[in-house]
């Protein structure tokens, strides 16, 4: 991440709330006469903000955690996990903490979950420890200010794979594991999957991938069954929450996403695709494309979690 992206200037987004953007801390970007320059973010607590580190559960080979964001002042709120991204193998929480920061800043409640990475545990666990990672925030909502009825979830790269998992599997109790807190709901009400693929089948069929071979403790070859039952796409059905996907002009392709698109549009379930002007893979790490995301992310959950109910 010490290369720079050079770009032309972007428009401003149109789902950006211009009222509530201004209550942003300024990109560290400084412009140029090519345009802006790309900015690698550090986390820092926003004021008024208190950071706090709830256990979910403790397992032999990591302890899964929750970091929230809770605002200072008296009142409700909506809630946001974060599913950070890094290949199923590598833990990139602080990487994503400064777009949570700002989301919070926004009027949200703003988590961020450590689950077991394909070096602790093979797949289901990442799921299970997002599912537990929801039943978690419900059981503590009076502690944490938020309203349980109103959480969605967000994440990028194998987090956004794990996002829009999470999403669609939403009411489906085999995908639920054995984890704590099994009297509340792990349901979300709204999605956004960032830079990540929809059908691991297809991204992975006749092919040798040695991270999803690591994640899924085989190929798709040889665990068919399990590249099906993880693909997010599979699981589309009448009742699971609106999802959009926010995507880098610089990036990939991403399998399975249109088609996914295609299925949510069928049932009536919003849905929509936003891709940033000359943004890289992990775009929302960094300025300007964090400021972006967060434009879009505010927008999109102000609209299906509401806004913050004070006292």
């Amino acid at each position: 991440m010490h290369f720079r992206f050079r770009f032309s200037l972007c428009l401003a987004l149109s789902l950006a709330l211009s009222s509530l953007h201004a209550a942003d801390p300024k990109p560290a970007v400084k412009a140029s006469a090519n345009g802006p320059k790309w900015k690698k973010l550090t986390p820092q607590t926003p004021a008024g903000f208190t950071l706090k580190t709830i256990e979910v559960e403790k397992h032999p080979e990591h302890t899964v955690e929750l970091y929230v964001y809770v605002p200072d002042a008296e009142g409700t709120w909506p809630c946001v996990l974060d599913i950070h991204g890094g290949g199923w193998k590598a833990r990139q929480v602080e990487a994503d903490k400064p777009m949570m920061e700002r989301l919070a800043q926004r009027g949200f409640v703003t988590a961020l979950v450590s689950y077991r990475l394909s070096t602790e545990a093979k797949y289901p666990a990442a799921l299970h420890d997002c599912k537990a990672a929801l039943r978690c925030l419900r059981a503590h909502a009076k502690e944490l200010k938020i309203d349980p009825e109103r959480i969605g979830c967000m994440g990028g790269s194998a987090g956004g794979h794990l996002s829009g998992l999470t999403a669609m599997t939403t009411g489906l109790p085999e995908f639920e594991g054995e984890g704590p807190f099994k009297e509340q709901s792990s349901k979300v009400k709204a999605c956004i999957v960032m830079a990540a693929t929809m059908d691991v089948v297809e991204a992975n069929r006749g092919k040798k991938n040695e991270g999803a071979t690591l994640f899924f403790g085989g190929s798709e070859q040889e665990k068919p069954e399990v590249y099906l039952a993880a693909s997010p796409i599979h699981h589309v059905r009448a009742g699971v929450p609106p999802t959009i996907f926010i995507e880098g002009e610089k990036d990939s392709l991403k399998i399975g996403r249109a088609e996914m698109m295609e299925k949510l549009k069928a049932l009536g379930i919003e849905t929509a695709v936003y891709t940033l002007k000359d943004a890289p893979h992990p775009f929302w790490m960094s300025d300007p494309w964090c400021a972006e995301t967060v434009d879009l992310a505010a927008a999109f959950f102000k609209k299906q979690l509401g806004e913050p109910v004070g006292k």
